[in-house]
């Protein structure tokens, strides 16, 4: 049997394992297989990802460069651009991005050309492992048809699973290794074989019925964050309207030992997944004729909290007798999350967007993110990316209204307090000493 062959060589560490798409899930994923023995390799579409990893160079921040260059150096890990490669490997697993397109539906091109390549060079006795998070039934719907297409037969010659990411950038607690894993495959074998392969690499697997319940608990995960991350934004806004401040409200509901669990607002939503993931279950459902009314209301919610701390901005300044039209805003942080480096779908973004159509000059310091640089979708100033300024004595006082937008650690809140003439506070980075000794005008979201 196919199972048996590929569990042998699991068991014994002769599994050659891919990883296609080295970025926040793939490349800690391809470092955890080599750190534990397995010949793993990484492919990659862009060849200064592929060498830097061969010289031993990580550009992920979950990912050490003295690891990368001990694996590369002892031969278990390698990266390229060559997908020929791929039938050496014996499991292959893709995780590739899974953006949305403009009008918000899924866009799973990325996988489609990742199945494309394995589809191609599909040999007998591999394992496929889908980890991009996507809509319920792609793994079966989508990936089964196309590989089926090389002629072979699934069970008797490969198989096929799915298996969600749960990547959190920047999280030092919990990381590849001792983050549950949830497997599904589209065959019994095929979640047997997949879930053995991840057990040699984390700590507990959670084995499910099928590769939709395992798409459908992802999508649930992040879903779930996004749902009650709109419940504490609408909340922020209702607090500021009544004058309550709002984080004391959520540290006195939080002491309540059940039946509550604490979520808090922020300037918008970031990252790969909660801005993303909702919409693939809400396309979904849409595909069956259902509304998922909670979800649109959430992402709703959500995607207008860059203008509410906008208009925080401008109230600030009118108190001041300050137009925005000609301020001067200085952003701290523009990371999705504290303490990285990643900008994806950050709400910094569109805050930035905002100030500008006021006739604001912006500025930002962030210690992770040297330049920002915009798409389509947001314009650039003065047609060139922004760059992080130095957050000096005069760059604090020059500003009209500083905005801290990510709570980065290594920022001096207490110095900032001191020299600027209006904070506003999305991430209740100035805590109570701060806020009491501030000669700051503060403004907390």
């Amino acid at each position: 049997m196919i199972k048996n062959e590929i569990t042998n060589l699991i068991r014994d560490k002769r599994a050659r394992v891919g990883v296609i798409g080295l970025g926040y899930v793939g490349l800690p994923l391809v470092t955890e297989f080599a750190r534990n023995r397995f010949s793993a390799i990484g492919f990659e579409v862009e060849e200064k990802k592929a060498a830097q990893i061969n010289a031993g160079q990580s550009y992920i921040g979950d990912v050490a460069s003295s690891q990368v260059k001990e694996l590369v150096d002892a031969g278990y890990l390698s990266a390229t651009t060559k997908f020929d490669q791929l039938q050496e490997c014996d499991a292959i697993i893709i995780c590739v991005p899974t953006p949305l397109r403009k009008t918000k539906e899924p866009d799973v091109s990325f996988i489609l050309a990742a199945a494309e390549e394995i589809r191609k060079r599909l040999r007998r006795g591999q394992l496929v492992i889908l980890e991009s998070t996507t809509y319920p039934g792609t793994t079966d719907e989508v990936l089964l048809p196309m590989l089926e297409q090389a002629g072979l037969k699934l069970d008797e010659d490969f198989l096929l699973a799915f298996s969600p990411e749960r990547v959190d950038p920047g999280n030092t607690e919990f990381q590849t290794h001792n983050i549950p894993k949830v497997v599904g495959g589209v065959t019994e074998d095929s979640t047997k074989t997949a879930a053995y392969l991840y057990s040699q690499i984390v700590k507990d697997v959670h084995a499910v019925s099928s590769a939709r319940v395992a798409e459908a608990a992802k999508l649930l995960e992040n879903t779930f964050r996004a749902v009650n991350i709109g419940m504490a934004n609408e909340m922020a806004r209702l607090c500021y309207a009544l004058g309550i401040d709002t984080w004391e409200v959520i540290r006195a509901a939080a002491t309540k030992p059940f039946g509550f669990m604490p979520f808090y607002p922020g300037p918008g939503i970031g990252g790969h997944c909660i801005p993303l993931d909702p919409h693939y279950l809400s396309w979904k459902a849409r595909q069956h004729g259902f509304d998922s009314r909670f979800i649109g209301l959430a992402e709703e919610v959500n995607s207008r909290m860059p203008e509410h701390v906008v208009q925080l901005v401008s109230d600030g300044l009118n108190d001041d007798r300050k137009a925005m039209n000609g301020a001067r805003v200085l952003l701290l942080g523009v990371a999705y999350k504290q303490d990285i480096d990643d900008v994806r779908e950050s709400p910094a973004l569109s805050i930035i967007d905002r100030l500008w159509s006021k006739g604001c000059e912006v500025r930002y310091h962030d210690p992770f993110v040297r330049h920002l640089r915009f798409d389509d979708a947001h314009r650039e100033a003065n047609g060139a990316p922004l760059s992080s300024v130095d957050l000096s004595d005069d760059e604090i006082r020059a500003a009209d209204c500083v905005v801290i937008v990510t709570n980065h650690s290594q920022i001096d809140y207490r110095r900032v307090t001191e020299l600027a003439p209006l904070v506003v506070d999305t991430r209740n980075a100035l805590n109570g000493d701060l806020r009491r000794e501030s000669q700051a005008r503060i403004i907390r979201l």
